[in-house]
């Protein structure tokens, strides 16, 4: 297997490849998108076997958190518990470069393979992203293409030659910055931010 490389244009994606892409997730494959950030690895919720693939990829265990890519909150209250406070920020910085961890909700451990409490969402500021996630009818699980503990794959046609046997598809956007979202953990009282990335701290204030 090789894996297939498509050239999509960020602000205005072409709906064939979109069509093409969310066709690859429902049938378990593995896309890579870029993101508002660094490119993610995006599967089908719904595949299990797809999940699996992912976290060989990844080198991690059932427990490693994979984050929902959402297009908008409307739906959010399915996957997450989302307190007052926490909904307020949001609403205020998406779309964005913000990775928010919430309480899940009972569906989500039946879905991942895991008994975990928490889940990852995202809701990146990224035409790509959003587009194949309203193509594909549901949200997106996704993660970061890894490199080693240092940094993440930006360049598409590295990822190409890294991962040409694991994954199916790249929406190649040409090099991404090195920045990954910021990280914010909603699950308690307050917000604290576990990593500070791309997305501004100032703006997470209540």
């Amino acid at each position: 297997m090789s894996v297939e490389v498509q050239k999509i244009y960020l602000e205005h994606p072409q709906k064939r490849l979109l069509a093409r892409a969310a066709e690859i997730l429902r049938n378990g494959g593995i896309v890579v998108y870029p993101t508002d950030t660094i490119y993610g690895l995006g599967i089908d919720l719904f595949h299990k076997k797809a999940i699996e693939r992912v976290l060989r990829i990844k080198k991690e265990s059932r427990h490693k958190m994979l984050s929902f890519i959402l297009p908008d909150l409307k739906e959010i209250a399915e996957w997450a518990i989302v307190p007052d406070y926490a909904y307020r920020i949001m609403r205020r910085v998406v779309p964005g470069p913000y990775t928010f961890i919430l309480r899940a909700t009972k569906k989500v451990p039946k879905l991942l393979l895991s008994n975990q409490k928490t889940v990852g969402i995202r809701i990146p500021d990224s035409e790509v992203a959003i587009e194949l996630v309203r193509e594909l009818g549901r949200p997106i699980l996704s993660t970061s293409v890894p490199q080693g503990s240092d940094g993440f794959y930006t360049d598409p046609a590295e990822i190409a030659e890294r991962f040409k046997n694991e994954i199916d598809l790249i929406l190649d956007a040409g090099i991404m910055p090195n920045k990954p979202s910021t990280v914010v953990d909603f699950s308690g009282p307050e917000p604290e931010i576990l990593r500070e990335g791309a997305g501004d701290i100032e703006a997470l204030a209540y």
